[in-house]
């Protein structure tokens, strides 16, 4: 005992105090990453398979690849013919379109 509190009790308060900080410290986090998180440009597949490639190019490394009607996040940049989709992460613009509303420039 320890200021007259159980040890079972004072160990309680500290774990829940130390997920209360972690909690909050990671809040804030979240909200100063928002700048770079989602763009608000969402995109629709066309293609029946679309490869996502690590760079804007036809030759470039497959890295991933999405199934017609699928969505996903999406930036307002385009070079080459490819979309950019997230870091090292492009697709060819003719098989997206925006999702209504959505800002992609």
């Amino acid at each position: 005992m320890i200021l007259g509190i159980p040890k079972r009790i004072l160990l309680i308060i500290a774990v829940v105090g130390g997920v209360a900080v972690i909690y909050f410290l990671g809040a804030g986090k979240q909200a100063s990453e928002g700048a770079e998180g989602p763009t608000g440009c969402k995109m629709s597949v066309t293609a029946d398979v679309l490869n996502v490639r690590a760079a804007p190019a036809d030759s470039a490394e497959i890295v991933g690849k999405y199934k017609q009607n699928a969505e996903t996040d999406a930036h307002p940049v385009v070079q080459n013919g490819f979309r950019k989709l997230g870091e090292n992460r492009w697709a060819a613009t003719e098989f997206l379109t925006p999702l209504q509303g959505a800002r992609c420039g």
